[in-house]
């Protein structure tokens, strides 16, 4: 049976759409791109588990070798929606021009399979001692439903992970978490000439506003760690609505935050600093604010900074490892295993229109993964 391309794989992959969205109008499931890979890495001789982890959507495993330990090269295979009004290309079609790869997760980050393909095509697996490892994981632009089922179910202890999110194969030993609520205050509404005849939802969120602030002050003074760019968890104050008319006391107001915390920082820490800084306002107004997480929190995660496997990857790579404040899968898979991130692309492409990966990227990274599969399985 000839194996398909290298090209051919990259192709199939952008030409499978498998968004992941909490709009269920967007939201697609990821069964056919799975299918994909399930079919090419068993043509090499991969052992392929494929897991229904809920309704349409799927975790693959592939794995070669026998043995323990080894390594697990991880990745998504969701993207985000598309606005198709800003996009010069159809991105669910693999688009060649001025030596880029155009198209729908060309970088973030289904394409990432391909390399992995090509290089496990071009190895001698002769010699090999420790098994690698495939895993392709479903809504991690949502939840990360994917790697969180498998860092709680695998059997499987592999000696060290690479996820191949785009970093431009410079290795990411560390990132922030993430943490987004959603506040609700439930006031009182009425006609604006007789204000006692509500209650001002504004004026409680003021009061919700000031005990935030207040917070991120104090999450700026009590946590710092000098291997970030910016040093401190951030607190965000996002989106907030309150109210439809000027002459209309305000019924309801909402706000939409975000936070940051530092890898080390607990999300039970976490939680009960935000609920804390609000105890006072709840106690003030009973029953009228409410604080509803926006999604599952993500912790921080970080790779111990001189762990051998992050000296083994730099070398690899030819680059110094680094932090970023964007998050990725890493914090459940670290839970397995030292985890890094590197893989192919610029993160400036991702969720962004006409995304895409340059060729240049095309040898490095399949030179990269061929001798961190050497170094870590044989």
């Amino acid at each position: 049976m000839q194996l398909p391309s290298f090209l051919e794989v990259y192709r199939g992959l952008i030409a499978t759409p498998s968004i992941s969205s909490s709009d269920p109008s967007w939201d697609q499931g990821n069964r056919e791109v799975i299918a994909k890979l399930a079919d090419w890495f068993s043509a090499l001789g991969f052992a392929v588990e494929v897991v229904e982890v809920e309704p349409g959507k799927f975790n693959m495993l592939a794995k070669k070798g026998q043995g323990e330990g080894g390594l697990l090269l991880a990745g998504h295979s969701d993207t985000v929606p598309f606005d198709q009004g800003r996009w010069s290309f159809d991105p669910h079609q693999l688009t060649e021009k001025d030596n880029k790869f155009y198209g729908l997760g060309t970088a973030d980050m289904k394409g990432f399979f391909a390399f992995i393909y090509e290089a496990a095509k071009r190895m001698d697996w002769s010699g090999q001692s420790k098994p690698l490892y495939v895993l392709a994981t479903c809504d991690e632009e949502t939840t990360m439903l994917g790697a969180r089922h498998f860092s709680a179910n695998t059997p499987y202890k592999p000696d060290y992970c690479i996820i191949g999110e785009p970093t431009s194969l410079v290795p990411v030993r560390g990132h922030k978490g993430h943490v987004a609520n959603v506040v609700r205050v439930t006031g009182k509404s009425g006609h604006s000439s007789d204000p006692s005849l509500g209650v001002n939802a504004i004026e409680i969120m003021h009061e919700v506003l000031f005990a935030l602030m207040q917070l991120r002050d104090r999450l700026i003074k009590e946590y710092h760690n000098p291997g970030f760019a910016i040093p401190n968890p951030t607190l965000n104050l996002g989106h907030i609505h309150g109210g439809d008319s000027a002459n209309r006391i305000c019924g309801c107001c909402e706000l939409h935050y975000d936070v940051r915390p530092l890898p080390g920082i607990s999300l039970d820490g976490l939680n009960n600093l935000l609920r804390g800084a609000l105890k006072e306002v709840e106690a003030k107004w009973p029953g009228r604010i409410d604080i509803v997480p926006l999604h599952d929190p993500i912790p921080g995660y970080e790779c111990q900074h001189d762990h051998p496997f992050i000296h083994g990857v730099e070398k690899l790579c030819g680059s110094e490892s680094q932090t970023v404040n964007y998050c990725t899968e890493a914090p459940f898979l670290q839970q397995l295993c030292p985890t890094l991130v590197l893989g192919p692309g610029s993160i400036d492409q991702a969720h962004q229109p006409d995304e895409f990966l340059s060729f240049d990227f095309i040898e490095p990274t399949t030179d990269i993964l061929r001798k961190a599969m050497r170094q870590y399985c044989f």
